[in-house]
């Protein structure tokens, strides 16, 4: 058993097997089935290369004896740091055949957050492209291995300098797999937490496949589906709602775009006959304004689903219309509970709803602050627990303390209500957290970055509402001596290694903060004079 993490009680597992929730089908297997059944189909395309099942299959085999070969054994963590390329779901299904467990970091991460991840979990191995998006990871990789004792190998797609190279690891099998079950850890998520760096979320073969499996019921997909994947792969949106691994489980064809802009994704759309993808809202934004100057021909799209951060009223009602699609909201979080509109929902539920729970089973509450049960149609704190909701973070007994209830229930720290239906309704976050455009940012950890600058007295960071983004972030910043500038200390973050979203977008002089009854900041206050700002700017402009 890995030190830190908390196995589900027996009792649970039991009863989600009873219920047909948890069938004992592992990544591994599944791969394996699709293989044999899907065959030729294609399983993975990015526009000019293809993947079949088959080839897939076969592929993720030979990498699988390839890391065994290096050392690489079953409960190994691996961190895993790549794109929207080929050799992630390679890379990943290999891990997943012989035990690893990924540790999905996203491209945005730098030292900082790698750097953690890596010591945190004791990973042995570290993979990722050489360059992407400009920024070459191997300088940051050789810096990461160097404060880090458990990493052993550097793994990099394409020119490996003095690394391992990942072409190098695809191997005919001499041994056989090592025995995967359902119940086995299958890998790490990041949280969007709202204290510190993020916490580490466990997954299981049996929970995560049936949220997989759940998904693709709900948005019915199969093997004919043409799932377009512009967000990055290894957020938990793009990978399980019903995302890249639940269009694997259901047999369609993923394809794949680098970035996500409409100079890249439209003329997929058009050539691969897309008929799904998933947006955030901003960039459900900027494709609203490309649609209306660009000629390519989309009329094969069915869904466009959005999620990551709540969707405005004004944004959704506009999607349906101009791409001639059925809308799809969605709210989730990698801890496990998800909420779908349904595809032969009404207009007012696509629009102004952000769905209800796609499995009977989960189980959710809105309560107060202490934890009572709120009617219908107030705005409490959403709790849920379920056959895919987590029960516990990894290595973080005191944190969970306060994230779960003594009944099992997980805090998600969002502010919702209900309609008589069941759907949800976001109104925002209970928790200290900063949702940029479906980029999480827990302010705590980058007051404290901005702490350690020799002349900030003290910091703190509130949100910020953005038409495009929904919130950018703000720090107001108390100094000793006044010498600082915006650009003094965005600089100083990015020589820290921080990821580049959680630079705040503007900061604040200030002599004080204003202090609740209780001597706490009053980050309530904060919103509330930049919002004052902003709106006098506003006035000023026009």
């Amino acid at each position: 058993m890995l030190r830190g993490y908390k196995p589900w009680p027996e009792d649970l597992k039991r009863y989600y097997k009873q219920t047909g929730c948890w069938n004992g089908e592992t990544f591994g297997g599944f791969l394996e089935k699709q293989g044999r059944e899907m065959n030729d189909h294609i399983a993975i395309t990015d526009g000019s290369e293809v993947l079949s099942y088959r080839e897939l299959n076969n592929r993720v085999d030979q990498l699988a004896a390839g890391f065994m070969q290096m050392g690489i054994v079953k409960g190994d963590r691996i961190v895993l740091q790549l794109p929207n390329i080929f050799e992630f779901f390679e890379v990943c299904f290999a891990l997943f055949k012989i035990g690893a467990l990924p540790v999905f970091s996203l491209p945005l991460h730098r030292k900082t957050e790698i750097s953690y991840f890596c010591a945190f979990t004791e990973a042995k191995a570290y993979i990722i492209p050489d360059i992407y998006d400009r920024f070459d990871y191997r300088e940051m990789a050789r810096e990461v291995k160097e404060a880090v004792p458990s990493l052993e190998h550097i793994i990099v797609v394409g020119d490996n300098k003095d690394f391992t190279a990942l072409s190098n690891l695809y191997v005919s099998a001499i041994q056989p797999l090592p025995e995967v079950q359902a119940d086995d850890l299958a890998f790490f998520q990041l949280s969007g937490g709202s204290t510190g760096l993020p916490k580490l979320i466990p997954r299981t073969h049996n929970e995560y496949i049936y949220s997989l499996r759940r998904s693709v019921e709900v948005c019915e997909l199969d093997h004919k589906t043409n799932y377009l994947a512009v967000l990055p792969v290894a957020h938990n949106f793009t990978m399980s709602s019903p995302g890249v691994f639940g269009v694997l489980y259901a047999g369609g064809k993923i394809v794949l775009s680098k970035y996500p802009s409409p100079d890249l994704a439209f003329p997929l759309i058009e050539r691969e006959s897309v008929d799904f993808t998933s947006l955030v809202p901003p960039l459900a934004i900027v494709w609203l304004e490309a649609r209306k100057r660009r000629s390519e021909d989309l009329s094969s799209l069915k869904v466009i689903q959005v999620g990551g951060a709540k969707c405005s009223a004004e944004i959704a009602k506009q999607i349906g219309p101009a791409f001639n699609c059925k809308l799809q909201q969605v709210f989730g979080m990698a801890e496990g509970l998800v909420n779908y509109t349904r595809l032969d929902d009404c207009d007012e539920l696509v629009i102004h709803t952000q769905g209800k729970p796609m499995s009977k089973y989960d189980d959710i509450r809105i309560v107060d602050e202490e934890d009572r049960e709120l009617p219908i149609g107030s705005t409490g704190q959403l709790q849920a627990k379920g056959p895919y909701t987590i029960i516990g973070y990894f290595n973080a007994e005191e944190h969970n303390g306060k994230a779960f209830t003594t009944d099992g229930y997980y805090r998600t720290g969002d502010l919702v209500k209900l309609t008589k239906e069941g759907y949800v309704i976001v109104e925002g976050r209970d928790k200290d957290q900063i949702n940029r455009g479906g980029e999480k940012i827990a302010a705590e950890e980058v007051e404290n970055y901005l702490l350690a600058h020799n002349n900030i007295l003290d910091a703190a960071i509130v949100s910020m509402p953005d038409k495009f983004l929904g919130e950018r972030s703000c720090a107001f910043i108390i100094q000793k001596h006044d010498e600082l500038s915006a650009k003094d200390l965005k600089r100083f973050l990015q020589d820290r290694g921080i990821a580049s979203f959680k630079i705040p977008d503007r900061f604040e002089f200030v002599d004080r903060f204003p202090y609740t009854a209780l001597g706490k900041v009053s980050k309530k206050n904060l919103r509330e004079i930049i919002i004052e700002k902003l709106n006098d700017e506003k006035k000023v402009h026009y």
